[in-house]
This record gives C-alpha cells, sequence and structure tokens, in this order.
C-alpha cells in the first residue's frame, strides 16, 4: 500500500516478452497488485509471466485478450480489473520499461493527497526531454498535445501520449470503460472524457526513458492524422455534452460564430484571388467583405476558448509545491 491507499499497476502488454520481468521485477513495494494485460501477443509474453516468481507468489494477476484489442482496449481491461477489486488507485506503466518507476510516487501523490482524480507524466517539461526522444516523436507529440489542449478542455496539460498516470476510485467509477477508444487516442479520448465528467487532471513532470530495449510499433506519421481526427470528433462531442445537453454555456455561439467565420473567410479570400487574376486589381468590396469575416471568425473563436479556458480552469490545478520541490531534491 502507499500511504494507506492500495495500489494496482495495469500494464498492457503485446509481445513484450525480451521487457516484462523487468517490469515486474523493477516495481516498487507500495504496488499491491502488478496487472498485466496480454493483449493477444504473439510471443512468450504470458509464459515469461507465469514463470515468474511474482506470478506465483500472488502479486502479479495476468488478463488475456482472446483478440487483440490495442493499447487503449488493454488498459480498459486493467481499470475494469482495478475497479470490480476495490483499489483506491490504478497506474499505468508500459511493458517494454519506459517508465521509470522512481517516479512513482510523485505520480500518485496528487491522487492520494486528494488534489486530482488522474495524473499523468510529462516528459517535455524537462531539459532533457528534447535530447533524449526521438524527435519525428517529439514534435509529433508536441503538435498533438496542442490540439489535445483544445479538444480536452485542459489547457494547461502537455505531453498529451504519455501512459504514465493514474487515477482514482472516483474516476474509475465514472467512466464507461467498455466505450474507451482501443488504440494510440486512448490517453486524448479519455481526457475529453475526464473533462466532461468534471474530473481533476494534473501533470507531473518525469524524465524520458528511451533506449531500454524497447520496440515501438507506432507509425508517427500515421497516428498523428489518425488521433487529429479522433481530436476533431471528440472536441465536437465535448461541446455538445458538456455545453448543450449537460449545461447550456454561450461558449457554444462563439464557437458557431466561429467556425462560419473562418469557413466564409476562406471562400472570400480564393474569390479575392481569383478576381485580382482577372482584373488586375483588388476589388475594395471583396476585400472589405473578407477581412469582415476573417475578424469575426477568430475573433470568436479567441472568446471561444477563453470561455473554455477560464470554465475549465479548476479542473487543471497546478501541482503543489510540496511535490515540486521533492521532485527537485530526488533529482538533484
Amino acid at each position: 500500500m502507499y500511504r494507506n491507499q492500495k495500489v494496482s499497476v495495469v500494464v498492457p502488454a503485446y509481445n513484450e516478452e525480451t521487457q516484462i520481468a523487468r517490469v515486474i521485477e523493477s516495481m516498487p513495494d507500495i504496488v499491491d497488485m502488478i496487472v498485466i494485460v496480454n493483449d493477444r501477443s504473439k510471443d512468450a509474453t504470458s509464459e515469461v509471466v507465469r514463470n515468474h516468481p511474482g506470478y506465483s507468489a500472488g502479486r502479479v494477476t495476468l488478463l488475456e485478450h482472446e483478440v487483440n484489442q490495442g493499447v487503449g482496449g488493454a488498459i480498459a481491461t486493467g481499470y475494469k480489473w482495478s475497479r470490480d477489486n476495490d483499489y483506491d488507485v490504478s497506474v499505468v506503466m508500459a511493458g517494454d520499461g519506459q517508465m521509470d518507476p522512481d517516479d512513482l510516487p510523485a505520480i500518485l501523490d496528487p491522487v492520494v493527497d486528494g488534489e486530482a482524480d488522474y495524473t499523468k507524466g510529462n516528459r517535455l517539461v524537462t531539459g532533457e526531454a528534447f535530447k533524449k526522444i526521438p524527435k519525428i516523436r517529439f514534435f509529433g507529440n508536441s503538435a498533438l498535445s496542442l490540439l489535445t489542449k483544445i479538444a480536452s478542455g485542459y489547457w494547461h496539460v502537455a505531453d498529451s501520449q504519455t501512459g504514465y498516470t493514474a487515477i482514482n476510485r472516483s474516476a474509475l467509477h465514472a467512466i464507461d470503460w467498455d466505450n474507451m477508444y482501443k488504440r494510440y487516442g486512448q490517453p486524448n479520448d479519455l481526457l475529453v472524457k475526464l473533462n466532461v465528467e468534471e474530473m481533476r487532471v494534473v501533470d507531473v513532470p518525469i524524465e524520458p526513458v528511451y533506449n531500454v530495449g524497447e520496440k515501438s510499433g507506432i507509425k508517427v506519421r500515421k497516428v498523428i492524422f489518425s488521433i487529429g481526427g479522433l481530436l476533431i470528433r471528440l472536441f465536437f462531442w465535448r461541446l455538445k455534452e458538456k455545453y448543450v445537453i449537460r449545461s447550456f454555456h454561450p461558449l457554444v455561439f462563439f464557437y458557431l460564430f466561429g467556425f462560419f467565420g473562418v469557413a466564409l473567410s476562406v471562400v472570400l479570400f480564393l474569390r479575392l484571388i481569383l478576381l485580382w487574376i482577372a482584373q488586375g486589381h483588388i476589388p475594395e468590396i471583396t476585400f472589405l467583405s473578407w477581412l469582415f469575416a476573417f475578424s469575426l471568425g477568430f475573433n470568436s473563436m479567441f472568446f471561444a476558448m477563453w470561455f473554455d479556458y477560464s470554465e475549465n480552469k479548476h479542473l487543471n490545478p497546478p501541482l503543489k509545491h510540496r511535490e515540486r520541490r521533492q521532485l527537485r531534491e530526488r533529482s538533484e
């Protein structure tokens, strides 16, 4: 237990036979149960887990998917097991050894202290992030983090794709895990759903860990477009669910005016270019119409985002000074 809180660690695993034993062995004593979810691996991941002393000692639970569901599906399975077995906090750590167990207390503290319902690691704020993280993944993660801020309403959250997280009992029971997105967009999907359920989310600085024998199956270019499309759908779903169905907020009108103004300005800009080419000069009425539409769209979008930021500020509290000091002391 950790400070009288029963802790489980969910480990989604797919073809991790070379790494999974090290993940089990490096797990701190504060963890009560290691829940490994084998997502229909093609290698000997399950055999390695069953042969490990931790499994026979009852500290490791092995859950097996009959059909591969993706990392999000594996996490959802582990979360449901933790919820149904009455754990206070459930942490997610990858099966490839990319998450430092020394960061676990820092991830747990805001949840255990009641300051957050969900914490997530943030690798982008450390001074070593740009050096350690592969460049294409660093910039891809940064772009997705920006889009996730807008889609989720958690404007102070960064490193949206990190899987090193902790969630409390209330949030475990609030989310419908059967409807969770099951692929690499799971962290983004969960953030949006947490926001709709009025859950507090806190970022915790962690050190990026790479080159420990892991093999990434992520195709960055493909993932950015697929998750980007997912974030657009989630954005509109959150607006509808949170600001129309559950409680109305006028920012919806500002977003509508913003989208209308931007779309109209694009049409007018294309018309402006065509008339300029055909007539040799810029038509004043068309130019003024384009300028008005652009100003309407830009200002409306700005005010909508500002309203959204203000409405969700209490759900994204800053990390307390005590945790910041502990993190600095441990790194020195």
